[in-house]
């Protein structure tokens, strides 16, 4: 989802190389930490807070969404993703600016994640703001067959057909069936959340965010093993199951992401709405053989005051005296070059391919800094085309850290993404009962019918 060289960069900012970590036997703090062993020895921080909530009624259920789609790939790479039910297409379309278009089909070509964009149009870029998902950017990039290279489909490769109906409610942070889970990236740590976790909880929400393994406060095992991608997907699975409500909200920041939609996957019953915040593109993870977190540890750290100037100017868009604070605060980015060095080469996820991003089926917000230069808008526009029920926000004034740089519009456009509704489908009209010689009209009519029926043939033959 995110090439290998990006993330690295968010560790170097400080010479620490072991995590404080509190001893399991005091779980929890007037602050609202918790140490949770996932693992014997393997012990996450964890920032869960439960706020003070007044009763108040069930809010209304909302509509639903249907989806039936057919996804096929290809011998030779080649992508279609066929929309069965109009339904669902025609429902996101209204709340993507009145746009209601039908939404049939979908066809692009795999790349690999170590390759540049893939050719995929994409139609409306104003460079400040951009919309799209399931229902406008594929409908409209590929509308016309000119525009797309002619290509001799083979026998299928594999074939996956998704039929599901989702019902979908404004979440009020009141209610206490809703939890929001944020998931950090590499080099970062639940601190990176702090504005989105005051708002939030002071809205009514509960959140819960949680330190990777080797991150912020959170333990840091000294084998490369215990930051595999599967290792730390593993960690949220059980930090989910620990703190899940009935309806629960996950938002993740670049490699954070791949474990939100790891998560989307494992629980599809149970996550109700996603946030995408700088993810790129829905590709398998494969570590790079070539980037330089494969050095020696001992050259990283020597390393580290080049690399943290590099984020700074790389993931910031602008880089004052404030960006430098909110680097060096809270315990942010306080990694060691080892688990630096082994999160890097961990990343293998050949499962999150194209085909297992379109099998999501909830809604999900696309945020996106337009300055960022460590993941290309063109990758989060791939994202919005793949995904069944997406909207991709471009934010013109954030990079990388949109989440820190801009936090009010960051917030407030995921508290009007939770309090999203999608729109009800009027009731079917009631068909008026007929009038008894009306309908005894009707039954001689279809008498009639029926004995000219049984003529006709035999006139055919005549003539």
């Amino acid at each position: 989802m995110l090439t290998s060289f990006i993330e690295g960069l968010l560790c170097c900012l400080t010479s620490k190389s072991v995590n404080a970590v509190v001893p399991v036997e005091s779980s929890e703090s007037a602050d609202g930490y918790e140490f949770v062993e996932v693992k014997p020895g393997r012990v996450l921080r964890v920032r869960h807070i439960i706020p003070d909530r007044a009763l108040v009624e069930e809010p209304s259920q909302g509509g639903s969404v249907s989806c039936k789609r057919k996804i096929t790939v290809y011998r030779n790479g080649q992508l279609f993703i066929e929309n069965l039910g109009e339904r669902a297409s025609a429902e996101l379309k209204t709340c993507q600016n009145g746009d209601t278009e039908p939404n049939s089909t979908v066809e692009v070509e795999l790349t690999d994640s170590r390759n540049s964009s893939p050719p995929v149009s994409v139609p409306g870029n104003n460079g400040a703001s951009e919309k799209g998902g399931a229902g406008e950017a594929p409908a409209a990039g590929l509308a016309d067959p000119s525009q797309q290279p002619r290509r001799r489909r083979r026998k299928p490769k594999r074939s996956v057909v998704i039929d599901c109906e989702r019902k979908i409610s404004g979440c009020k942070g009141t209610h206490a069936d809703v939890a929001l889970f944020f998931i950090h990236g590499v080099g970062g740590s639940l601190d990176i959340w702090g504005s989105q976790l005051d708002f939030f909880s002071r809205l009514g929400y509960e959140v819960i965010a949680p330190d990777l393994a080797g991150h912020g406060a959170s333990s840091a095992p000294q084998i490369a093993a215990a930051y595999t991608f599967y290792a730390l997907a593993e960690d949220m699975r059980l930090i989910f199951k620990r703190y899940a409500r009935r309806r629960n909200i996950l938002v993740g920041h670049s490699y954070g992401v791949s474990f939100c939609t790891f998560l989307a996957h494992e629980f599809p019953d149970q996550i109700h709405k996603m946030v995408m915040i700088n993810g790129g593109g829905p590709t398998a993870l494969e570590p790079s053989l070539l980037s330089i977190f494969n050095l020696p540890t001992c050259v990283l750290h020597c390393l580290s005051p080049l690399l943290a100037w590099s984020f700074l100017k790389a993931g910031f868009a602008r880089q004052g005296a404030k960006e430098k604070q909110l680097l060096k605060e809270n315990n942010a980015f306080n990694v060691s070059p080892f688990v630096l060095r082994a999160m890097m080469s961990g990343q293998y996820w050949p499962e999150g391919d194209e085909v297992y991003h379109a099998e999501l089926t909830v809604p999900i917000l696309l945020v996106h800094g337009m300055h960022d230069k460590f993941v290309p808008v063109e990758e989060d526009q791939r994202m919005a085309e793949i995904l069944l029920m997406a909207f991709l926000k471009v934010l013109e004034d954030g990079s990388h850290m949109v989440m820190m740089e801009c936090p009010d519009i960051v917030n407030t456009l995921l508290h009007e993404f939770f309090l999203w509704e999608p729109v009800t489908p009027p009731p079917p009209k009631k068909e008026s009962k007929a009038r008894p010689e009306t309908a005894k009209a009707q039954t001689e009519d279809s008498r009639a019918v029926s004995e000219t029926a049984k003529v006709r043939p035999a006139t055919a033959r005549q003539t």
